[in-house]
């Protein structure tokens, strides 16, 4: 119900919804009867093939005599494990999400100079247009900053001198803008929020030349834009982490779908982004910190696995947190014994959990992640190869950054933003052809009926 309309008219579509509520239901019977793969996925969990990809890949199965086997998973940019990505990067002590998106867009890893060369483009490109920030996210403050980001990124088209122009060269700069212009975006629509909505001061910083994008981050969402370089690396990982998942995930392959068509990239990336948005998809990560929450202050004795095993067997009878019957950050589409991601997160986390007292809430984690595959068949009866996603984990690194939940689906935006510019521009150039898969009309036929004859 709506407090900007009438109640005669907020009645009034609540009679509308009684009655559309039986012409907005296929029966389940008919998906069977055509053999439509819902959710474009087969009956043995495996998806549908619909395109190529040289950008990134998940690997989480491979099939044996036409049998789906578990493997332990594997993500990887342009052919190199993201796994070998970090721990170069670690191991020469420095950050990685500018050569991430480097590998992402151009295919290869840049050398020394190719790198400094595309840092310092981003630099030049981060600050957003004159007066924007004032005009587009201050004076029309949002709740939800996933909204005003998918917003911001449509109104930065009127502020570009060619917008549509498509050659590769046009469609790389915007790409790159985009990526860099990003997290500001992020952090304006995060300060406006925090002070016409929570009621807090407003703050706004600029960006930092010379700053990666996880130091910009934080220096940016922070009042006094202080942060430790263990807090910064940190956020770079989950940045690099985050940044490609292959073209079947829902908003890549939306940013696809809409790229098919040949329209803007603005427009390609803002549904992406309102695809993110989704507690299905990238949402869930709120969803897991919350879960955990829940978890955390029903179980007595976090040590305790009878106890913790008790309170997931309610959550998956619906009887605990929002009722779903979901334990989320549990489970995968493609991943069976692992999340390359969730195991990457969950090992270099620890260090700073022990600095922040947050240890025995990593293991309450981790804790959950061993018992749920054991009570989900239990409570159930299937026997189901389950491992923990990257969400069970990314939520709880946000947390101990002091990163607020608002901000959790932004962040992911934000490093994803490479993964899903990469896969426009492989769309575009060499997809030929607009998407478009076949619906199979199940409704009954029915005869015009004059206005003054109908009941």
């Amino acid at each position: 119900m709506s407090r900007l309309l009438s109640p005669e008219t907020n009645e009034y579509i609540h009679d509308l919804s009684s009655q559309l509520n039986a012409y907005s239901r296929i029966r389940p019977a008919l998906y069977e009867k055509y053999q439509v793969r819902r959710g474009l996925r087969n009956g043995d969990g495996t998806g549908v093939m619909a395109g190529l990809t040289e950008v990134g890949s998940v690997k989480g199965y491979y099939i044996e005599d036409g049998e789906k086997q578990p493997m332990e998973g594997r993500l990887l940019y342009r052919g190199i494990s993201v796994e070998d990505l970090i721990r170069g990067c670690v191991n020469e002590n420095r950050f990685g999400f500018e050569e991430t998106a480097y590998l992402l867009l151009m295919g290869q890893l840049p050398n020394r100079a190719q790198l400094e060369q595309f840092q310092r483009a981003m630099d030049e490109m981060r600050p957003l247009p004159h007066m924007f920030t004032e005009d587009m996210i201050i004076k029309a403050p949002s709740q939800d900053i996933m909204n005003k980001l998918g917003r911001s990124i449509l109104t930065l088209y009127s502020y570009d001198d060619d917008p549509e122009t498509m050659t590769l060269e046009n469609q790389l700069r915007l790409a790159m803008q985009l990526i860099a212009r990003t997290p500001m975006i992020v952090a304006h629509g995060y300060a406006a929020k925090r002070c016409y909505f929570d009621k807090a001061s407003l703050y706004i910083h600029r960006a930092q030349p010379g700053k990666g994008t996880a130091e910009n981050i934080l220096a940016a969402i922070r009042e006094d834009q202080q942060y430790t370089e263990e807090e910064a690396r940190l956020l770079d990982l989950c940045l690099m982490l985050h940044a490609e998942h292959g073209g079947g995930n829902n908003s890549t392959f939306t940013c696809r779908v809409i790229s098919s068509s040949y329209t803007d990239i603005f427009s390609s990336i803002a549904a992406a982004v309102g695809s993110l948005k989704g507690p299905r998809h990238g949402g869930a990560n709120i969803k897991c910190k919350q879960m955990m929450d829940y978890i955390a202050q029903t179980v007595k004795d976090w040590k305790d696995d009878d106890e913790v095993a008790a309170c997931i067997a309610n959550l998956l009878r619906g009887r605990g947190y929002d009722h779903s019957g979901l334990v989320y950050g549990m489970g995968h589409a493609v991943y069976t014994l692992s999340d390359p991601r969730a195991k990457v997160l969950k090992r270099f986390s620890r260090t700073l959990a022990e600095k922040r007292g947050m240890g025995d809430r990593l293991e309450l984690i981790e804790r959950v992640e061993r018992i749920t595959p054991q009570v989900f068949s239990a409570v159930t009866g299937k026997e189901k190869i389950m491992c923990a996603n990257v969400d069970l984990y990314s939520g709880f690194v946000y947390d101990m950054l002091g990163i607020p939940e608002e901000l959790y689906t932004p962040l992911f935006a934000t490093a994803r933003m490479v993964g899903w510019c990469a896969h426009r521009m492989e769309e575009i150039f060499s997809g030929s052809r607009i998407i478009r898969p076949a619906y199979k009309a199940v409704g009954p036929k029915n005869p015009f009926v004059p206005l003054d004859d109908r009941l």
